[in-house]
């Protein structure tokens, strides 16, 4: 019989070749997973599109139905860092089913919602039960498979976390166009139903350690929920509420502080706290955490900031808004793949810097915005904008969670997540900053210069007054058409303002990427 030494070179390569293969049940048990958590970061997105009908539906109020986003993402901040010690303690398996079942079971009752209140209470129990499909699905990718696969399981969960969010409102659209805005939950109940069965069938990736819900640290939980709950009421509702000025925003801001010293006093000093922060000793973690964070604010602030402008200076329907935004899907889809194949053959901190650069180019071309831009005027901006959220977020992921060590995966999964999710809070918030500012800016810069020295104004109002003669006072009429189309032209103006913004912030963002250490290669094994 033959010995490692005298076996041919054929034999000695086909054993880590077997080992390299990739399971088909443990693909299929992935693959699955990975849907579960496309449907929960879909759901923050899919119901902006359609809050007008929601709001119809359920009598409420433009600030109450607000919270129906506003509870499922104050919700999943919570719940995401809080699935690293539930997922050590119950299994990757018993968390996920979990948590589909769960996030099944809230759709259902988001669906048949009577009131605002129910819907708002049902809203948050969604999000916090899906929260747990999001980092379990990254952590599973970097720990499950070989590294020599991470450039085909990186791409598949970068796609889901940045195309999920994009395509939102356009599912939502069509949804409440074709049905009506209660599918846009009662659509999740059989791929719920489903993703729960395959769950619990053919997951088989760890085994539950339940002694470590004995140490469940309920004080962590109480203060984390705290510090990061009021942190995202304070960025949701601060733009519009002048910030401080407003005193529920003026209390979240004072319980956000004191909840966050005592949070991190307890991480620090618990046996087992609820949430290991050590992972930040790992640098190219720490700085991989702070790029999604950065990456967040992009990719969540574009989601918000182009149907705004649709809507708002171009009078798109929810329809009309998704099939514009499509575009960046498509975009990442067709760019994932090849992602994948330049992680084996360059370095992934080029691609990262690439990636941020055609980002920033999306995001100048944006810059000269008029109200005359349309589809074909956001289509390049559109594509590299796909482009470039898909070259920066997949290596970032691998080299963030993909160079920790196994074991240490999972904490820093829910860790990693929840910085994407707080750089989109504070993204939008900056952004409604900025917006609201910028166009007051504009306003009264306008106002000066539309007076009666102006021979434009003036040519433009006694156009106005001729066209509308004989339908009362033609002059206050036309005064007030003079008087919407600044106020329109200052808004659009806004929207440049932020886009340059982004644009400078994103170029800059190219130097952090310096911090990080060159990873190894992806094809290769720790220590080869």
């Amino acid at each position: 019989m033959a010995n490692a030494t005298t076996a041919p070179p054929a034999m000695m390569a086909a054993v880590p070749a077997a080992a390299e293969r990739i399971p088909p049940r443990r693909l299929i048990a992935f693959l699955i997973m990975v849907f579960g958590m496309f449907m929960s970061i879909l759901d923050i997105q899919v119901v902006s599109a359609s809050l007008s009908e929601i709001q119809a539906g359920l009598s409420a109020s433009s600030s109450e139905v607000s919270w129906v986003q506003t509870s499922y993402l104050i919700a999943e901040v919570i719940a995401i860092p809080l699935s690293g010690f539930l997922s050590r303690a119950l299994g990757t398996r018993l968390l996920f089913a979990i948590s589909a079942a769960g996030f099944t079971i809230a759709s259902f009752l988001c669906g048949f919602a009577s009131s605002i209140e129910q819907m708002i209470l049902w809203r948050a129990i969604q999000g916090f039960l899906g929260a747990g499909m999001i980092p379990t699905v990254f952590a599973s990718a970097y720990t499950v498979f070989p590294r020599s696969k991470f450039h085909i399981v990186g791409p598949i969960i970068g796609l889901v976390a940045t195309l999920a969010p994009t395509v939102g409102p356009t599912v939502g659209g069509y949804i409440t166009d074709l049905m009506s805005w209660h599918w846009l939950f009662f659509i999740n109940i059989i791929p719920g139903i489903g993703i729960t069965i395959g769950v619990l069938a053919l997951v088989d990736f760890d085994q539950p350690n339940f002694k470590l819900l004995d140490h469940f640290d309920w004080w962590g939980l109480i203060y984390m929920a705290g510090f990061l709950g009021a942190l995202e009421y304070v960025l949701e509702e601060g733009p519009q509420y002048e910030w401080l000025q407003d005193t529920s925003v003026a209390v979240c801001a004072a319980v956000c502080g004191v909840s966050a010293i005592a949070f991190f006093y307890r991480v620090l000093t618990a046996n087992e706290p609820i949430v290991d922060i050590r992972a930040f000793n790992d640098r190219n973690f720490a700085v991989g955490c702070l790029i999604s964070f950065c990456i967040g604010i992009g990719l969540y602030g574009l989601t918000y900031i182009y149907p705004r402008y649709l809507a708002e200076v171009r009078g798109y329907s929810a329809m009309m808004i998704g099939e514009t935004m499509f575009i960046s899907g498509i975009t990442m889809f067709l760019t994932a793949p090849l992602v994948g194949r330049l992680m084996q053959r360059v370095d992934m901190r080029l691609i990262i810097v690439l990636g941020l650069v055609i980002f920033a180019l999306g995001s100048y071309q944006m810059t000269w915005i008029t109200r005359d831009y349309d589809f074909y005027e956001l289509l390049v901006p559109q594509i590299l904008r796909g482009i470039g959220m898909m070259f920066a977020m997949v290596p970032t992921n691998t080299i963030a969670l993909g160079t920790l060590a196994p074991n240490r995966v999972k904490n820093a999964s829910g860790l990693f997540n929840l910085t994407r999710n707080l750089g989109g809070a504070v993204g939008l918030a900056v952004i409604n900053q900025v917006l609201n500012e910028r166009t007051d800016l504009h306003i009264s810069r306008l106002q000066e210069r539309v007076t009666w020295g102006n021979a434009t104004a003036v040519e433009t109002l006694n156009m106005f007054t001729q066209r509308l003669q004989g339908m009362g006072d033609a002059a206050l009429m036309a005064m007030k058409q003079l008087s919407q189309i600044v106020h329109r032209q200052a808004v659009v103006m806004g929207y440049g303002d932020a886009f340059f913004m982004l644009t400078l912030f994103y170029v800059g963002l190219t130097l952090l990427v310096m911090l990080l250490k060159k990873p190894a290669s992806v094809t290769a094994e720790p220590g080869h």
